[in-house]
Order: C-alpha cells, then sequence, then structure tokens
C-alpha cells in the first residue's frame, strides 16, 4: 500500500503529517511512501531528507491523490475551512484518509465524504485510554500549544516571569493563572514554572488537584461543585449557565491578582464556555496578559476576538491565535507523525488493510466508510438513526 502525504493547503499551516524519521517503520509494516515536494520545508523537513529515508518525492500534488491508497493529513477536509474543499475533490472510493476533520461540526463534510466512498479517521476521536496514548494526536497538539502560549504570555507581559536579585534590588515574579488544567493547561503550568514564575490553576475537576500541586502550582479551590465534572473520556463535560455564572462571579478576584490569565477550557464539539467577563478584564492590572486557547471555539473571554494574534481591550492584551501547533513545526510534526505511524501499525498488516472494528481506536476512529457515516457518536450527534451491527470485518 501506498501512503501519500501531501503539502498541507491551509493559510500559514507550516506542520506536515510524516516527518523523514517516521518511514522506518512503516517500511516495515509494509507500506511505501510518497510526498508532495515541499511538504515539509516549513517544519524544516527538507525534500532531500525525506528521499534519504526511502520516500519518493512528487511534484505534482494531483498524482499523491491519484497513487496513494491511504492519505495523510494534518488539517484534513472539515478542519482545513479555507482549501479543503479543493483536496475534498480529489479524494476517490475506497481511498482511506487520516488527519483532524473537526468532526463534530462539519457533518456537510462528512456526508461528502461518505458519498465518494472515501474511508476516514478522525484523530480527534482517539478513545482516551492507556493503549491508546501512544496515538493521541490531540494531546500532542495541546501540548505544543500549552507551552507556546506560555511563551507568548511572557513575550507581551511587561515583567519577568522569575524572581531575579539584582544589583538594583530583587524583582518580584510575575504571577500565572492557567485556567483549564487538560493536557494544555498541565504543559502551561509546567512551562510557567521553568520560566520562574509564580502559578496557579482552576479546573472544575477537582481530582486534578494533585496533578497541578505535583508541578509547583497552586489550585485554586472555589465554593461550588461541578456535576458530573468528566465525561467516560476523561473530558470537562458542560455545565448549566447557573454554575458558569456562580462560576465567574468567584474567579473574578482570582483573576485580578493574575498578571497572566491562560484560558484552556474546551467541551467537544460545542462552544467555549466563558470563563473571562469583560467585568473581569476591566479589574485586571494594567499591561495584563490574556492568552485564549480556546478562541477557535469562540474563546473563554468574553473579549476575545477569534483569530487575533494580539487585541487591546481596557489596556489588556487579549491573544486569540488560532492553530498555536502551527507555531512550533519541527516538533509538533514530530509528535504528530509518531502519532500516525502508531496509528498505521494498528491498521495495516504486512501491507495490507487490517480494518477490525473490534478494535475500539478504529471503530471510534472511523468516520466514513461503505459510503455512510459509521461512527455511531457522531451519527447520535447529528441524529442520524442508528446502523444495523455487521458482523464482518470491512476490506
Amino acid at each position: 500500500m501506498i501512503v501519500g502525504v501531501p503539502r498541507e493547503g491551509f493559510p500559514g499551516e507550516r506542520r506536515v503529517a510524516l516527518v523523514p524519521a517516521a518511514l522506518a517503520n512503516l517500511s516495515k509494516i509494509g507500506l511505501e511512501v510518497i510526498v508532495e515536494s515541499g511538504a515539509g520545508v516549513e517544519s524544516g523537513y527538507p525534500d532531500a531528507d525525506y528521499v534519504a529515508k526511502g520516500a519518493k518525492v512528487i511534484s505534482d500534488r494531483a498524482e499523491i491523490f491519484r497513487a496513494a491508497d491511504i492519505i495523510v493529513q494534518v488539517l484534513s477536509p472539515g478542519a482545513n475551512d479555507k482549501t479543503g474543499a479543493e483536496d475534498l475533490a480529489q479524494f476517490r472510493p475506497n481511498q482511506i484518509v487520516i488527519g483532524f476533520f473537526r468532526p463534530m461540526n462539519s457533518v456537510d463534510v462528512l456526508k461528502d465524504l461518505a458519498q465518494r466512498g472515501v474511508t476516514s479517521f478522525s484523530v480527534e476521536l482517539i478513545p482516551r485510554t492507556t493503549r491508546a496514548q501512544s496515538m493521541d494526536a490531540l494531546s500532542s497538539m495541546a501540548t505544543v500549544a500549552g507551552y507556546k502560549a506560555v511563551l507568548i504570555a511572557a513575550d507581551i507581559v511587561p515583567k519577568f516571569f522569575p524572581m531575579l536579585t539584582t544589583a538594583a534590588g530583587t524583582i518580584t515574579p510575575a504571577r500565572v493563572l492557567i485556567l483549564g488544567v487538560g493536557v494544555a493547561g498541565l504543559q502551561a503550568i509546567a512551562t510557567a514554572r521553568r520560566l520562574g514564575a509564580v502559578v496557579s490553576a482552576y479546573d472544575l475537576r477537582p481530582v486534578v488537584k494533585e496533578q497541578v500541586q505535583s508541578l509547583g502550582a497552586r489550585f485554586v479551590e472555589l465554593p461550588i461543585e461541578a456535576q458530573n465534572a468528566q465525561d467516560a473520556r476523561g473530558y470537562a463535560t458542560a455545565q448549566d449557565e447557573s454554575f458558569y455564572k456562580r462560576q465567574r462571579e468567584l474567579l473574578g478576584k482570582v483573576i485580578a491578582e493574575n498578571d497572566v490569565v491562560i484560558t484552556t477550557a474546551v467541551i467537544p464539539g460545542k462552544k467555549a464556555p466563558i470563563l473571562v467577563t469583560k467585568e473581569m478584564v476591566a479589574g485586571m492590572a494594567p499591561r495584563s496578559v490574556i492568552i485564549d486557547l480556546a478562541a477557535e471555539r469562540g474563546g473563554n473571554c468574553e473579549l476575545t476576538r477569534p483569530g487575533e494574534k494580539i487585541a487591546v481591550e481596557k489596556d489588556i492584551a487579549i491573544v486569540g491565535w488560532f492553530n498555536l501547533a502551527s507555531t512550533v513545526p519541527y516538533h509538533a510534526s514530530q509528535m504528530y507523525a509518531r502519532n500516525l505511524s502508531t496509528f498505521l501499525a494498528l491498521l495495516v498488516k504486512d501491507g495490507k488493510l487490517n480494518l477490525n472494528l473490534k478494535d475500539d481506536i478504529l471503530r471510534d476512529t472511523l468516520v466514513t466508510h461503505g459510503g455512510d457515516i459509521v461512527n455511531a457518536r457522531l451519527r447520535e450527534l447529528f441524529q442520524l438513526p442508528a446502523l444495523a451491527a455487521k458482523e464482518e470485518t470491512p476490506k
């Protein structure tokens, strides 16, 4: 089987789906790799590196889509709302496509994929299990975003992060608050602590308190309890408006005490909850900074302007930049390629497709197959009738 790696089409996207170091493992399972010329250049991986590892580099993009049995992308149609339609038109029946699809918000794209007979796997749907950790691309990219968010904040805020003892006196450290302690939040905590800031963190899930403290940060405890704080996959669950209202009231004072606030709270498939109101922003000290990692889902801050690198409101810098993982493309691509390589080793055995739907990882990530949207979770979300169970393993 042939794996095709097209150049990413989303404007400003610098990552690549496979890096040269991943090719040896793919060769072991019987896969050949073809790469569009220049696909890895923005990430720091020139064409010559792919050739040296056994890949064939092709300048004709259309030929990648024509020749490949499996297409791997970072941003596939759905996640790529700028040029994804051009790729969609090139997919053919029985072709396999793996990448980020933003499936819960892209029903029309998924229907189009199904009509074209494409077998698609959405990496956002990798289950949160120990066995699937090495394939968890969502967590990999969240790690990159959490790291970069702190660096951006440190660059913008007019203070040192660490405490410094100088001839001019002692410089007090910056104070950083992380709202939402998922993968991105934990990485933000760790990075801010390495830079020497005083860090605190809040999450509606009390079970993360120990993780926060283990990284040297203070866990903010509010006199309010969430109902069913997390789902079976480990994600925070949406709460009713009365909870968020009370949460905002209690967080106002905490936010005012910090120089930097980094928000990371997202609910899969839903608009991000508002954690920081315009009144809270007004209460922050001048030149404070908010980095809103939920900007692509509408933002955790009421004043975030999604997509804008820096907006200034009430003398506060608010960053609503999308796609932070793409700003660290070398290592982000390396992490993503490892995730995909491990997934491909599960999907392909001895050079042949092994689509075993009894495997929970393959079953949960499979979105379209055989002319239909087959993912049970998505069919329920889109209010589509349940499909009849099939005993056979698709080939």
